[in-house]
């Protein structure tokens, strides 16, 4: 791993396979580096990957973090078959297991999470992808769930699908392992935005940009309440949502980021 010449955050050894970087205003990149350029999730890759996201988790001055693939070819192709095909029982647990440790330190990144999608979106990836808060996509990307096509059910983060695209997108999705291009990514709710592979970046940006302008206390909780409510009753929820708004006027964060407004609406 490799810190921009920007970071003031503490350092740590290089990892081959993921690549980080951080802006002058704490938005962090994890780029999956894979050799083949697809970006294949092998078990060195994912322990990497997921040592880079626990390491970008503990630093206190991120604000947001981009996931994304090296090139444009496949944000993540999907989980190594090569590697899968050898597997007995008990190294298949432990391959899985190392998956979904990935996804979950994915989506446990305490500031919001920005998948940056090009190209193909395919299985391992599209779980990764679904640990995301925001998915973002270019128009030639490509997303699908392709394991029961090579004798392998979909597992782990592809419990995600059913509430983020509905049981019948995710049934079809997963029951014929055939893959769906951007336009019906958008349409099932799984991409939030889509547009022209040059313009990917751009759109990126337009989303980082309004989580910076954000009270940075005020995003961490939104958050940790996101996270929260996503398993917690209905009464639950209220009492947290009730505990944080109150929170939030432990600091001064509130009137500061009030005062602009107030300033507007008296002139």
């Amino acid at each position: 791993m490799r810190a921009d010449a920007t970071s003031t955050s503490s350092s740590i050894p290089a990892l081959p396979h993921a690549l980080v970087t951080r802006d002058a205003h704490g938005v962090y990149t994890l780029q999956i580096h894979e050799a083949k350029s697809l970006n294949i999730l092998s078990t060195p890759v994912i322990r990497d990957l997921t040592a880079a996201a626990r390491w970008i988790g503990a630093q206190p001055d991120a604000r947001a973090v981009i996931v994304r693939g090296t090139g444009d070819k496949a944000f993540v192709g999907g989980a190594n078959i090569y590697e899968m095909a050898e597997l007995n029982p008990q190294r298949a647990r432990e391959f899985i297991t190392g998956l979904r440790h990935l996804c979950e330190a994915i989506a446990d990144l305490p500031v919001p999470t920005i998948a940056r999608i090009s190209g193909f979106c395919l299985g391992g990836g599209l779980e990764l992808a679904a640990a995301c808060d925001i998915r973002l996509g270019s128009d030639d990307s490509v997303f699908g769930m392709p394991e029961v096509r090579v004798g392998i059910p979909s597992v782990i983060h592809a419990a995600l699908l059913p509430a983020l695209i509905g049981p019948g997108a995710t049934n079809w999705l997963l029951l014929t392992g055939e893959n769906v291009d951007a336009a019906q990514a958008l349409r099932w709710g799984f991409l939030q935005f889509a547009c022209a592979p040059s313009e990917l970046d751009a759109l990126v940006q337009r989303t980082v940009t309004p989580i910076l302008s954000s009270g940075p206390r005020a995003i961490r909780s939104q958050k940790a309440l996101l996270q929260y409510w996503r398993h917690a009753s209905e009464e639950a929820a209220l009492d947290r949502s009730v505990d944080a708004f109150g929170a939030a006027f432990t600091t001064d964060e509130p009137r500061t980021y009030m005062a602009p407004f107030l300033t507007r609406k008296r002139h």
